[in-house]
């Protein structure tokens, strides 16, 4: 049996974020919390334009970190509206635009520091 590859919270973080980001995710941000909060060590949020896209980007992130780890928990993914993979060290959210803008995490854990995604995984600026 071969064993699974380790990964820091930090790396499987940023794999979070580039598997949600492979998707088209938009507005990805990895915030490193667990110097104000014990619930994990980083949370990744992502946008997706529709319910499809969502899931598909929720999807994306299970399956690719499947090799290195396996959720604890999944909450949201038959709506499609807000989703969250819980990995315990590291917590995934995946909104609807309109249903991150009402719950404002982005504002609320604002005094996170930000976790840099390395460029070769944005897409965003890439196509402008």
């Amino acid at each position: 049996m071969q064993d699974k590859e380790v990964l820091t919270s930090a790396q499987r973080a940023i794999k979070c974020a580039a598997f949600a980001l492979d998707k088209k995710a938009l507005d990805v941000k990895v915030l490193e919390i667990n110097r104000i909060s014990s619930i994990a060590d980083y949370l990744v949020l992502a946008s997706g334009r529709s319910d499809r896209q969502v899931q598909a980007i929720a999807e994306s992130v299970k399956t690719e970190l499947k090799p290195f780890d396996r959720p604890l928990d999944i909450e949201g993914l038959d709506e499609g509206r807000w989703v969250v993979i819980d990995y315990g060290d590291v917590i995934v959210h995946v909104f609807q635009e309109e249903v991150r803008r009402i719950y404002n995490l982005d504002e609320l854990w604002g005094r996170a520091p930000r976790l840099e995604i390395p460029e070769e995984f944005l897409w965003e600026h890439k196509e402008k």
